[in-house]
């Protein structure tokens, strides 16, 4: 991860991350087959923590019901503030998902360790029949993209490491999602 940020994912060869880890070329190749190899394993490696993330969060139904943003804002700091404190892994996994290879991959991989997440979504869904409107794939990929981009300016220095950084990335997530949290009206 230190070399793709030094030297970009195409620019990275298995020498710079030979030499940055101690170790010799022939050693990575014993335990991977190639770079994309190595790669894939640093993606999931990085995806892993970002799921045990979620498995740590609570999530309270009522204060879901009571104040929906504040609770998916409850849930996305954490999530945010993962990447702004993990440079290497924040610059490496945008790259990485921004890569050519990256959609092959994503759609063979097995994402199962994100369940603790998926159960969190499966609740809202239920809560809040209108987020099923949105398309999820589009709805996903413009959190997570948006999260780790922004936190990539952080961690490179563009945008400061502050709360006023943070709220505001929050607003610029939520303002599109905050027309779909909220319950669908009683017959009553």
């Amino acid at each position: 991860m230190k070399a793709v940020r030094r030297y970009g994912l195409e620019g990275t060869r298995i020498q710079n991350i030979s030499e940055l880890a101690g170790l010799s070329a022939g050693a990575l190749y014993r335990y991977f087959d190639g770079k994309d190899d190595l790669m894939i394993a640093c993606f999931t490696y990085v995806d892993r923590q970002v799921a045990e993330l979620f498995e740590h969060l609570e999530l309270d139904p009522q204060a879901m019901l009571t104040d929906p943003v504040g609770t998916v804002k409850s849930l996305w700091l954490p999530y945010f503030r993962f990447w702004a404190a993990h440079p290497d892994e924040t610059i490496f996994y945008h790259r990485f998902r921004d890569s050519a290879s990256f959609p092959r991959y994503d759609k063979v991989r097995d994402a199962s360790y994100f369940s603790a997440f998926s159960d969190m979504v499966r609740m809202f869904m239920s809560s809040f029949p209108p987020l099923s409107q949105i398309n999820q794939d589009l709805l996903w990929l413009h959190v997570l993209t948006s999260t780790v981009m922004y936190a990539k300016y952080v961690v490179e220095g563009l945008l400061p490491n502050n709360q006023e950084t943070e709220d505001t990335v929050f607003q610029l997530l939520s303002v599109g999602l905050s027309g779909y949290l909220r319950p669908e009206p009683s017959d009553t």
